[in-house]
């Protein structure tokens, strides 16, 4: 069984930063790569899925 990703975030980068956007409460600030040949990327720390804009239509 999978689970959903807690939040999905379209973006316009293959390199995208997370910090949890909870401010304080947030996590470190990761860099996180998108594979160009998958679409997508999900935070280690919050679990939150980077998909890139040029893959929402397939994967979203």
């Amino acid at each position: 069984m999978t689970q959903e990703a807690p939040e999905t975030t379209i973006v316009d980068s293959y390199r995208v930063a997370c910090d949890g956007g909870e401010g304080a409460l947030g996590h470190p600030r990761v860099y996180l790569q998108i594979p160009e040949d998958i679409g997508w990327v999900v935070c280690p720390y919050c679990g939150r899925k980077y998909i890139h804009r040029d893959f929402a239509d397939k994967l979203a």
